[in-house]
């Protein structure tokens, strides 16, 4: 577990995993603390964790490379400091991980969020709903909750910090060359945590394009292509599309000679499209969330697309460039 000033997040994390240890479905707790300026390390260790310093701000992909190297176990199990895992998750993890040459396993959050706020509980819930239709043979990682065979881990040398300086895709990437190397990585969904963090506008727009969409969509372009898993698929792709078509048909009809019951016939066409995730969002939160979480979800197909449209510009006006 990496942690940076984590006294909130920790007290609240800690407690199931010392209980797993406790009963022996753990080797060990790890909390790797990333030059805290609060008393992080002085709680963990309090709580029954080996608590051992980063040695500077690595962030946390820096944090879990210190932790491997020096980890007893045959299992690496990433739990992220803001993750409260469920009581059965140790046993859970170990039948996934059991099954014939899976080298990684990840799971998902839970669909009950403690923050209340519109945004969190979107987050969430988008999360939970991507990770619980996924494809069970994954193409990629992910380390807010999810183990890897230590052997393989340091045998494609842990995560990329040198690419990935802060918290972004650093998990994914490493799906990416666990794949390559001949592992195989299950998406468990029976495998849960619940979430703490609080989101807010600027700080989840920030983080979904220019940590997630932008670098998400450099390493796709510049590896595999696009994956058709989880939220690049290839239904996702369409959703997108008609999420563009929405918004044009609204703007359109802001001219008087083009009728309203084009844009109502495009959300019509958006929430049909949705219907899965607007059923979701209906049963957890009711009917005036699951219209916002809809209507805000367009938005965000629309920055994601943007995001990759970017970077594929990009990528075209790389290669159109005379080499040196």
């Amino acid at each position: 577990m990496p942690a940076y000033n984590g006294r909130g997040f920790i007290e609240r994390s800690l407690p199931p995993l010392i209980d797993m240890l406790r009963r022996g479905e753990l080797v060990e707790v790890i909390v790797v603390d990333d030059t805290s300026t609060d008393d992080t390390a002085a709680m963990a260790t309090g709580m029954g964790a080996r608590v051992m310093p980063s040695g500077g701000r690595l962030g946390p992909g820096g944090a879990r490379n210190v932790a491997a190297a020096q980890a007893t176990g045959e299992i690496l199990w990433f739990v992220d400091a803001d993750v409260v895992v469920h009581g059965d998750a140790a046993r859970v993890l170990q039948l996934a991980i059991a099954e014939p040459g899976v080298t990684a396993v990840f799971g998902s959050y839970d669909d009950q969020p403690p923050a209340r706020n519109f945004l969190s509980q979107y987050k969430n819930l988008v999360h939970h709903f991507y990770h619980h239709r996924g494809n069970s043979e994954a193409s990629t990682f992910w380390a807010g909750c999810g183990a890897v065979r230590r052997d393989a881990f340091l045998a494609v040398g842990g995560f990329d910090v040198v690419r990935y300086t802060r918290p972004s895709i650093e998990d994914i990437e490493l799906g990416y060359r666990l794949r390559a190397a001949g592992g195989r990585i299950l998406l468990w969904p029976a495998l849960q945590g619940t979430h703490l963090k609080v989101w807010r506008f600027f700080n989840l727009i920030h983080t979904e394009v220019f940590c997630r969409a932008i670098p998400w969509s450099r390493l796709m372009l510049s590896q595999t292509g696009l994956v058709n898993d989880l939220n690049v698929g290839k239904a996702e792709r369409l959703r997108a599309a008609g999420a563009g078509l929405f918004f044009a048909g609204v703007v359109a009809c802001l001219h008087p000679s083009v009728p309203w019951w084009i844009a109502f016939a495009l959300f019509g066409a958006v929430a049909l499209a949705n219907i899965e995730l607007l059923r979701l969002f209906y049963r957890r939160k009711g009917p005036l969330f699951a219209l916002r979480g809809l209507l805000f979800h367009q938005v965000y197909y629309l920055y994601s697309s943007a995001a990759f449209a970017w970077c594929w510009f990009e990528s075209r006006m790389s290669k159109a460039r005379p080499s040196s």
